[in-house]
């Protein structure tokens, strides 16, 4: 994985710096996807509120779907 941030006065371990990473690849493809950015000002706070709980209920579903997987291994799908 390449750099993306630059540091100047510390550089954190690798499981920081991926993570870092991560979120400006998240950005870019956000910004790809919908032309627009985090800084955007036309949603309201309900409409903010409301985007996060759609994402928190998919990162949900994932992770059910993964205790599943642990818990019949035979079943799983991969």
């Amino acid at each position: 994985m390449s750099r993306k941030i630059n540091y100047t006065s510390f550089t954190p371990d690798s499981v920081v710096d991926s993570i870092l990473n991560k979120f400006v690849d998240r950005a870019e493809l956000g910004f790809k996807k919908y032309n627009n950015t985090l800084d955007r000002n036309d949603l309201s706070k309900l409409d903010w509120i409301n985007h996060a709980q759609d994402e928190l209920m998919d990162g949900i579903l994932y992770l059910e779907t993964k205790t599943r997987s642990y818990k019949c291994p035979r079943k799983s799908r991969q």
